[in-house]
């Protein structure tokens, strides 16, 4: 379908990938993970023909139509929303425009090209092609009454689906995809899971979001060390058999026939999980082809990332009453009464994001509220992580200096403590002197949690901790807040993070607040729920 060989790409004389030779089959689906920096945006670009290698080809098979989710929300800015849709079908567009400009200028010659071109266009499903781009757009939850608008004139986060309809659109052969859930909502992302997973072309895409490689993806392909490596399964298939494989390395003294034994186990396991998801007719092909062969320990660094607390917090951790916020005389949230206990594990959301943003400021006394006020128990240490960490950053000092103004001991204050803290992050050597204003966006938060770590609260608040965070990063930091023992408030897009964590769910209003002990994904399915959202949004 479409295979690449003997790709290399160079920039100056850094060798992002390095002779790369492999192929990428109808019927499934390609998630391409790998470091920050790794390439797998610059890989795409390639597969795509937006970028040229330094050596070596890609080959569609011909006959074959590529779409790839555009990145530049501007490009089609003087169309109409639905004519950018059906563009994703560029051919037909062509024809379509064709046939309407021969039947400006319509003459006896122009008749019988527009008959033969008509033929070609039926032929496409051309007829169609309006109401299926429509169909789309409504699923992606854009209203009819946008459908003609310019996109220029639309939001840019409307204008994000428009252009994720358009890759969509017409069913093409193979589908590229640059993390396709970026500012889409739950409910459009189910959707868009549910869609891809049962898509039977070929698709190949690179997200963070876990729980959307593990919904839609049948290979995992790896890039590592300027190559490309695939493997059957979804993501976290290939985290924990590559995990099990480094446990079974160091296990020098173990017999070979256990070890497969193992292995086994661990495979049989993992098919009877994914035989019970809601993608099971489409999972079958991935779980068939699961080869214990294929299981190697990966090279990626994973973070080390434990958050210890100074002491146990009492029962009293926080009692909020009657919290209103508004900006610009329009309400974020009003007339918020709660009560946290001790171990609660709180996915805090809006449909507004300044909602939970303004909440978590107010609670750790960095902005007043209108209305209402809050306490925390005498026993409880707030640990804060922000949404905008951009003010921690702007000294020109090293990452040691940096950490070391939160230290409160001599201890904590020693080069060699401070290392430490840093090394978890894997800001070891002379990363570790890195300035801090130079730093990137993931670099950044990994520093904001090695203060955290280190100041050993037992109340952790987070502010979409998820955002710039590598997939290696995501599942340690994931991994780490399951088995914390303290409380936990959290804001996050993270469909895996929102599941595994939270027991219990607070979703701000205009009007009041939502508050329930039950998982996410409960939450959002509780038909009740939806209504008592729907009429609390419809009173503002």
């Amino acid at each position: 379908m479409l295979s690449v060989s003997n790709l290399s790409i160079q920039f100056g004389k850094r060798v992002l990938f390095d002779n790369v030779n492999t192929t990428f089959n109808n019927g499934n689906c390609y998630g391409i993970i790998g470091a920050n920096g790794a390439g797998k945006s610059t890989f795409l670009k390639m597969l795509s023909g937006k970028l040229d290698p330094t050596s070596g080809n890609v080959f569609l098979e011909p006959g074959k139509r590529m779409s790839v989710l555009e990145q530049d929300h501007r490009i089609f800015d003087n169309n109409s929303v639905i004519e950018t849709v059906i563009m994703g079908n560029m051919n037909l567009f062509t024809i379509k425009q064709e046939i309407d400009s021969l039947y400006e200028n319509y003459t006896d010659e122009n008749a019988d090209k527009i008959g033969s071109l008509q033929v070609k266009y039926e032929e496409m499903d051309g007829w169609n092609a309006e109401s299926n781009a429509a169909s789309l757009l409504s699923n992606l939850g854009i209203k009819e009454d946008l459908h003609y608008s310019k996109m220029i004139d639309i939001d840019p986060k409307i204008k994000v689906r428009v252009l994720l309809a358009k890759s969509l659109f017409g069913n093409p052969d193979v589908l590229i995809m640059d993390e396709p859930t970026n500012d889409l909502d739950y409910e459009t992302i189910s959707w868009l899971e549910e869609y891809l997973a049962n898509f039977d072309n070929c698709i190949i895409v690179v997200s963070h979001d876990r729980h959307f490689l593990d919904s839609v993806c049948t290979h995992i392909s790896d890039i590592d060390f300027g190559k490309i490596n695939n493997y059957s399964g979804n993501y976290t298939f290939w985290y924990e058999s590559s995990q099990l494989a480094a446990r079974q390395r160091a296990q020098q003294n173990k017999k070979a026939e256990e070890k497969k034994k193992e292995l086994e186990e661990f495979i049989a396991r993992f098919s009877a999980n994914v035989a019970k998801s809601k993608q099971a007719t489409s999972r079958k092909k991935m779980i068939d082809k699961l080869n214990i062969h294929e299981i190697k320990p990966s090279s990626r660094r994973y973070p080390a990332i434990i958050f210890e607390r100074e002491r146990e917090a009492g029962d009293q951790i926080l009692n909020v009453e009657n919290l209103s916020k508004s900006i610009e005389n329009e309400i974020l949230f009003k007339n918020i009464d709660l009560n946290l206990s001790k171990g609660d594990k709180v996915l805090v959301f809006s449909r507004d994001s300044r909602a939970t943003t303004n909440f978590f400021q107010i609670i750790n006394n960095c902005l007043e509220p209108d209305l209402g006020s809050f306490n925390w128990g005498i026993t409880t240490s707030q640990s804060y992580l922000p949404l905008d960490n951009s003010d921690f950053f702007n000294k020109n000092i090293n990452l040691v200096e940096w950490l070391r103004e939160y230290a409160n001991t001599e201890e904590e204050r020693e080069e060699v403590y401070l290392r430490g803290f840093l090394g978890k992050m894997i800001f070891s050597g002379d990363e570790a002197l890195k300035k801090c204003n130079v730093l990137s966006g993931g670099e950044k938060v990994r520093c904001m949690i090695s203060r955290m770590m280190m100041k050993k609260g037992n109340v952790l608040i987070l502010d979409e901790p998820t955002n710039h965070l590598d997939l290696e990063s995501i599942t340690a930091f994931n991994n780490s807040l399951k088995n914390f023992k303290g409380t936990v408030l959290f804001s996050t897009h993270d469909h895996e993070f929102a599941q595994t964590i939270a027991n219990r769910i607070i979703e701000l209003t205009p009007s009041g607040i939502i508050d329930r002990y039950m998982n996410f994904e409960e939450y959002m399915k509780d038909s009740k729920i939806k209504q008592l959202r729907e009429s609390m949004l419809e009173t503002t």
